[in-house]
């Protein structure tokens, strides 16, 4: 057997992958099966590598880069654990689906600009796997902030006045809350512990008094403005002006998943379990993010636009993961990283058939729904299955993560919590589900065709991997959780 290639250096290699398929998409712009063809080689290429990585770390191998040391105790490293290991497959995998959605989609819908959109998803998943193999603070902030600035041009990408609008909401919110608050907290964490390294058990604990973590803590929750947690949420809605392949990037495969995995790489290897516990600001916290959950899925029943609700579903369901960081237990470590997996498969769902209705039917609203299911079954079908998902019903993956965030709010002992849980669950229902009814047992418009008529190949196919993604999930979750649960074995954590 051939002996693996250093796990360290497939880490930075990993990040250079999708930046030489960038390379590809501008040199083939003139040949688009060539251009598209050379995005789906970067994405299977570099979902090979992160496997590799896998398999390393299976083996009990370290993986770890040094890129530079730019301050006394601080270096630009790479170092893989078993939850950035996880983000990074979630997000390798579904370049490849969403490629090969985008494809169907950018020609069916006409979009202009198709090599820009390639080129920068391709800069935003090297960003994405920066940050999920970032070593410690310091190098998840520097690919941060790139992802924010590479996903600018895909938000404005119509052109439009509408479209420029959004960008520079979507630039402006998350910007400032990671200039504004993050950093801060970041040099607050270097000045009293001098590292910045991500570790077991936290590197805050017995540096700091409660006070001054309780401030650190406020700083950098609002400081990951993409996990997009009341009041500085509107980001995700006004960006939904962007093409759909570009909505499930920033809501499935990259950029809110990159906002909560921050927060749980916070809670657990900057504060850890055992502090964050005892600061009343994490109480406070988690009420806030209770009310996101709640306060998020109210607003969502209120949005005829298809997107808009998805996108107001989208910051509710980060909320589940924000909580579960704060829970400071292991289950909800657990839940809330299986959540970035499974949320990611049902609600990349749900977008790409938001972009197969806009495509084959032309129709932006749930009002315009009635009857559709009977021309697009398939789509409609999907779209069940991914709210199924979403809501945690079986048999999809969502039950399992939302099940071990519950386990964890029973395991601290906040009821009130477990409540809240139950009823965002109520209310998924009551947004969600309307929809694929309405498709399948209202009757059509009158005069409106009913012939079958669903979107491009390529879309489809994309869908039937995410729904059954969604169904694997709930049948095989055993391998995310163990994944998981090697952070507290000592197996692949920091």
């Amino acid at each position: 057997m051939m002996p693996l290639p250093d796990p360290g250096w497939l880490a930075a290699i990993a990040i250079v992958i999708p930046l030489l398929g960038v390379v590809g998409i501008l040199t083939t712009r003139r040949w688009p099966d060539v251009r598209e063809g050379i995005s789906l080689a970067a994405g299977s290429v570099l979902f090979c590598a992160v496997m590799t990585i896998a398999m390393a770390m299976e083996s009990g191998e370290t993986v770890h880069f040094e890129l530079a040391r730019p301050l006394t105790g601080v270096t630009i490293a790479l170092t893989v654990d078993s939850l950035g290991l996880l983000f990074a497959i979630v997000a390798s995998f579904l370049w490849i689906v969403t490629t090969v959605y985008a494809i169907g989609y950018m020609r069916g819908h006409h979009e202009k600009n198709q090599t820009r959109f390639y080129t920068f998803f391709a800069v935003a998943i090297a960003c994405a796997m920066g940050i999920a193999f970032a070593g410690n603070m310091l190098t998840l902030f520097v690919f941060y902030e790139a992802l924010t600035i590479s996903t600018f041009p895909l938000v404005t990408h119509a052109g439009t006045p509408e479209a420029r609008k959004a960008g520079r909401t979507y630039l402006g919110i998350l910007l400032g809350t990671s200039i504004g608050f993050q950093m801060i907290a970041i040099i607050g964490t270097y000045a009293v512990t001098g590292t910045l390294d991500f570790r077991d058990g936290g590197i805050l604990e017995g540096n700091v008094s409660h006070g001054v973590a309780g401030v650190l803590l406020l700083l950098y929750v609002y400081g990951v403005g993409k996990a997009a947690l009341m009041p500085f949420h509107r980001w995700l809605p006004a960006a939904m002006v962007a093409p759909t392949p570009v909505s499930a990037l920033l809501h499935a495969v990259a950029v809110v998943k990159a906002g909560v995995f921050t927060m749980l790489k916070v809670a657990t290897f900057i504060f850890g379990f055992d502090l964050l516990s005892e600061l009343p600001m994490t109480q406070v916290l988690q009420w806030i993010a209770a009310f996101t959950i709640i306060a998020a899925s109210l607003v969502a029943m209120t949005k005829d636009n298809l997107k808009a609700r998805l996108a107001y579903s989208t910051i509710s369901q980060l909320a589940y993961i924000v909580l579960a960081a704060l829970l400071a237990n292991e289950a909800g470590f657990l839940g809330g990283g299986l959540h970035i997996a499974t949320h990611a498969a049902g609600k990349i769902t749900l977008f790409f058939c938001a972009g197969a209705i806009l495509v084959a039917a032309h129709k932006t609203d749930i009002s315009q729904l009635d009857g559709l299911g009977r021309v697009m079954p398939f789509t409609f079908a999907a779209f069940l299955v991914g709210s199924l998902s979403i809501i945690g019903l079986p048999p999809f993956g969502g039950l399992w993560s939302k099940w071990l965030i519950l386990d964890g709010a029973l395991e601290a002992d906040k009821l009130f919590l477990v409540g809240v849980l139950l009823v965002s669950t109520l209310l998924n229902i009551a947004y969600l589900l309307p929809i694929p009814f309405r498709a399948f047992f209202r009757p059509l418009p009158e005069g409106a065709p009913a012939t079958r008529n669903e979107a491009p190949v390529a879309c489809l196919a994309a869908i039937a991997v995410t729904c059954l993604c969604c169904l694997l999930l709930f049948l095989f979750p055993d391998p995310a959780i163990d994944l998981l649960g090697r952070t507290f074995a000592g197996v692949g954590s920091p």
